[in-house]
């Protein structure tokens, strides 16, 4: 098993704010505060380079991360800024699901949606593209929308859901969405490029919820 991989939280706004070595600290420093302001990093340099400035400040800059050499980040290019993002979270395999769709460059959410209960993050990510491909088209907004799940694309491409989740009474919310997704796909036209994040290249994607 490959040891995971550290990362750093910076809390603008919380109970303890700075740079945080475990996201178990950055919870509990988040925990209940009204407004909280934090985001994970992959390196030391990066995390004090966004604590060095505003959440505000930040959030308007581009501060990619990447594990790629200068020729890959070359051949990859620079993600489009006049877009937007959407990404999922879940506490647990499976567990507590929710997501958001943010403006890729100010970082600015649009929507946010959930807890769905006893889901998996596949369910979370190709509900919220899903949702960002209806919230788009009921907005006229034909700009590109971005997120990290192979799986999610593939779903909305296919339109259908390939998960292994076992129904149940806990989670019948996430199956009756689904198949709410899936009805729209079929009786509509996707409008808007749906691009793969490049997280190599640029680090979490916007809408990450900066955790673990």
């Amino acid at each position: 098993m490959s040891k995971k991989k550290k990362k750093y939280y910076v809390v603008w706004k919380g109970s303890k704010t700075g740079i945080l070595n475990s996201w178990e600290e950055c919870k509990n420093s988040i925990h209940g505060f009204k407004g909280a302001e934090y985001k994970s990093f992959k390196t030391l340099e990066l995390a004090q380079k966004a604590y060095s400035e505003s959440y505000s400040e930040y959030k308007g800059k581009e501060i990619f991360e990447s594990t790629l050499t200068k020729e890959q980040l070359e051949l990859i290019g620079k993600p489009i800024l006049n877009s937007v993002s959407v990404d999922a979270a879940c506490s647990g395999n499976p567990g507590v699901v929710e997501y958001q769709c943010v403006d890729t460059k100010t970082k600015e959410q649009i929507f946010h949606f959930g807890p769905l209960y006893e889901s998996t993050n596949n369910v979370g990510e190709f509900l919220g593209l899903v949702h960002t491909l209806a919230h788009m088209k009921k907005t006229n907004d034909t700009r590109p929308i971005y997120t990290d799940s192979k799986t999610a694309i593939s779903w909305v491409k296919g339109k259908t859901y390939r998960t292994n989740l076992d129904k149940n009474e806990i989670n019948v919310k996430s199956f009756e969405l689904m198949d709410r997704a899936v009805k729209w796909l079929e009786n509509n036209e996707i409008r808007n490029e749906i691009k793969k994040w490049e997280t190599q290249a640029w680090g979490e994607i916007p809408a990450d919820f900066g955790r673990k």
